[in-house]
């Protein structure tokens, strides 16, 4: 069976879309290719700057021929329903053979398809993958209508097998298929021809294009970091920006580069984005001092003076990118964090949710307001805040907007806060992702905090949800961050009392139009006293009175707006919370946790205390996966279906408690035994929170319940024992429903 070998070649492919680009090829063709009847052995796809390139081996030589077997209507059809019939096979009537069926004689069509050169499919295939290829962007050049990332010069697409190779014949745009292709553009322009995939990787080596991308990658990690460690520095590790590189040259030649010492006061992350971003060099660290002091780049061709050149050219640019960093860095440092935060004024945030000046109030207030919860000082909480978007005016993150944070702890170190504070500047954005670390600094906690549920709180206020796919806002991101933020670090508070109060906070603000400022900060500091959701609407009126004594607003002068917004925020409040615990059960999926479980703990009271509610979700998946708590929750399931059935039939609810002395069986004694010794352990372990002993302790249920189901009959005769034995099964659901709602658990 032949191999089969095509080339695109043109002119520079963006680095960053050649792995996509080269998957697509290897899809589009292979798919097209068995869509077709063609199947292969195997196939890889290949990217340089200037070319994809795909090998198929083992394809076979032709399609094979397919007979189809189509039946009909039935002999005596009307004669349109068999002319469709004829039509849609592309047969004549005479083609058609009648066989008997059991509604009688029908007609069958045997539909024949010979089987075609793999040349013919391979051209037809080729050229509608190319034509339709799906480059997010591309052009058109010429007069021709094609449209290609980039020019495209040359098709190579040959069958090769053991008597050689031959070209498949291919015409697209006056672009013919041939069997030659280039080597490196200014080291081997010539063209050269190829006969398979051995001998044009071959070729290509020879003149100097290294065809695998990873191959060029591991060239200059190796090159890289011996160069490095010969003068007793490191590379700093970046993998994005490695294979981007590999993408920009084909022939990879690693030189190093020295920093000026005019930059070596530059903070070391400075450097490095600054030489990533502008560059594409590499940072090199040393080890000793941690400072970033060399630098990597990466040339596309050898030279005569070894690079020299080269290097002198990028160093000269590089001192001219870095000279501006460093005026950046200089400026923002005589400019005062007081000046910066004022700044914020003119940065909207959101229309509907005003400037990043007032988010930094709301964010400061709730900081101070979390602090004592997570074991933080709310004064430091509260400077912290204040100060943490201070860097989003600085020079530095406008020229550099990933550094944000980063340069908020320099420029609050450089102003002698606290070590704490300044830390937080640059960990309150934390955690990004799921793999991102999660601060832990009491202080820290509590502004990251604070900024998550200040930007969630926000935008429920204002009717902006996350809806389907679509989350502009990053709003599943920030769910998830607070998640891991209380999770991680062993927090207990209530999310819907902190919700309600901050959405309050939003109304009144949406409210209050012409209010003083003053006024409305004030009554958020009167807010954020609001201790328990018991008195929450009770102390939303309280709140609402003083703010119409304080201003005369109109706004606020209607008494509906007060029962309106009263009954509003408790809903928007549960819709935030159900979106929390949504985001919860997709962080504990990986965590081994399954859904039923989440359900069954989510039905219990305080579900909104995330920690309380993962740690008894922790027990009862642990619980459940014990030969003991599979057997009681079936048990359990028995008892609860036949007190339901019971209940629905008689029209009322057995649950004021069983009597041991109607009890008739030992089996039934030792369960009224077991469950008063259960519930006795059980109440207690709860209020301590101990879910594992409360587990523990239901264990010991399996085996009385087992016995009662197995020597008592529940619905007995006796009108008496009847009711008390379905008291019995209330009381078994009562005690397995305290520690979560097994109802909802499956199995």
């Amino acid at each position: 069976m032949p191999d089969l070998l095509i080339e695109l070649f043109s002119e520079e492919i963006p680095a960053r879309m050649q792995a996509r680009a080269a998957a697509d090829l290897k899809r589009l063709v292979t798919d097209g290719l068995v869509d077709a009847g063609l199947t292969y052995a195997s196939a890889g796809a290949f990217s340089t700057p200037r070319r994809l390139a795909l090998s198929v081996e083992g394809v076979l030589a032709e399609s094979p021929t397919i007979r189809e077997e189509r039946k009909g209507p039935r002999v005596d059809a009307p004669d349109k329903a068999i002319e469709g019939f004829l039509r849609g096979a592309g047969v004549s009537r005479d083609d058609l053979e009648v066989r008997d069926d059991k509604k009688g004689q029908v007609y069958f069509a045997i539909i024949e398809k010979p089987g075609r050169p793999a040349a013919d499919i391979i051209a037809q295939v080729l050229e509608t993958t190319i034509r339709n290829f799906p480059w997010p962007k591309s052009m058109r050049w010429g007069a021709g209508t094609l449209r290609w990332v980039r020019p495209l010069h040359s098709i190579l697409c040959i069958l090769s097998d053991e008597a050689g190779a031959s070209v498949v014949p291919l015409d697209i745009d006056g672009i013919k298929s041939g069997d030659s292709t280039e080597g490196h553009r200014f080291m081997a322009p010539a063209r050269f021809s190829v006969s398979s995939f051995d001998d044009y990787s071959t070729k290509l080596a020879k003149a100097h294009v290294v065809l695998n991308a990873q191959e060029r990658a591991d060239h200059i990690w190796n090159d890289a970091t011996n160069q490095a460690f010969a003068q007793g520095l490191d590379v700093v590790q970046d993998k994005g920006l490695l294979s981007e590189v590999a993408g920009l040259v084909e022939w990879p030649v690693v030189l190093m580069g020295d920093i000026a010492e005019d930059f070596m006061g530059l903070p070391p992350e400075v450097l490095q984005t600054s030489m990533r971003e502008h560059q594409k060099f590499f940072s090199v660290r040393n080890p000793k001092t941690d400072r970033i002091e060399k630098f990597v780049t990466v040339a596309n061709r050898e030279t005569s003076d070894h690079g020299k050149t080269i290097l002198a050219g990028n160093q000269k640019v590089l001192f001219a990118r870095l000279s501006d960093a460093k005026f950046f860095w200089e400026n923002d440092l005589r400019t005062p964090l007081a000046d910066m935060t004022a700044k914020l004024d003119n940065v909207t945030f959101h229309n509907k949710l005003g400037t990043q000046a007032e988010r930094v109030q709301r964010i400061a207030a709730l900081a101070e307001e979390i602090a004592p919860m997570v074991g933080a000082d709310p004064a430091l909480a509260k400077q912290a805040a204040e100060v943490c978007k201070a860097d989003l005016s600085s020079e530095m993150v406008y020229e550099f907007p990933e550094l944000q944070g980063l340069m908020g702890r320099y420029y609050a170190q450089a102003a002698g806060l606290p070590q704490e504070v300044a830390n937080a500047c640059e960990a309150h954005y934390s955690p990004l992702g799921p793999s991102d670390d999660v601060p832990n600094e009491p202080v820290s906690v509590a502004v990251a905090l604070a900024d998550k549920i200040d930007t969630l709180t926000g935008f429920w206020a204002i009717d902006e949800k996350p809806t389907g796919s679509k989350d502009p806002f990053a709003l599943r991101r920030a769910a998830l961050g607070v998640i891991r933020l209380v999770l991680e670090n062993g927090v207990r508070f209530s999310l819907d009392q902190l919700f309600d109060t901050e959405l309050l906070k939003f109304e009144i603000k949406a409210a209050s139009k012409t209010g003083d400022e003053a006024d409305l900060y004030a009554l958020e500091k009167t807010l954020n006293e609001i201790a328990n959701h018991g008195v929450f609407i009770a102390a939303f009126h309280a709140v609402i009175e003083q703010l119409k004594e304080g201003q005369a607003n109109p706004d606020l002068s209607d008494g509906s707006w007060v029962d309106t917004v009263a009954k509003k925020i408790p809903d928007v409040s549960s819709n935030l919370l159900s979106f929390f615990h949504d985001r919860l059960k997709v962080y504990l999926k990986d965590k081994g946790i399954t859904h039923d479980v989440i359900d069954a703990c989510l039905a219990m009271p305080n579900n909104d205390d995330l920690t309380l509610l993962v740690k008894r979700a922790e027990a009862l998946q642990a619980f459940l996966k014990t030969d003991d708590g599979e057997n009681l929750l079936q048990g359990y399931k028995r008892a609860s279906n036949i007190l339901s059935a019971e209940e629905k039939k008689d029209g009322v609810e057995y649950s004021y408690g069983a009597d041991i002395k109607f009890a008739e069986t030992d089996e039934e004694r030792a369960l009224f035994k077991a469950l008063d010794a259960a519930e006795a352990a059980i109440t207690p372990a709860l209020k301590q929170e101990d879910f594992a002993t409360a587990m523990s302790e239901m264990a010991k249920l399996r085996a009385p319940i087992d016995a009662f189901f197995e020597a008592v009959q529940v619905n007995t005769d006796n009108a008496t024992v009847r009711r008390n034995r379905l008291n019995l099964l209330s009381q078994i659901r009562k005690i397995c429903t305290s520690v979560a709602d097994l109802s909802k658990v499956e199995g």
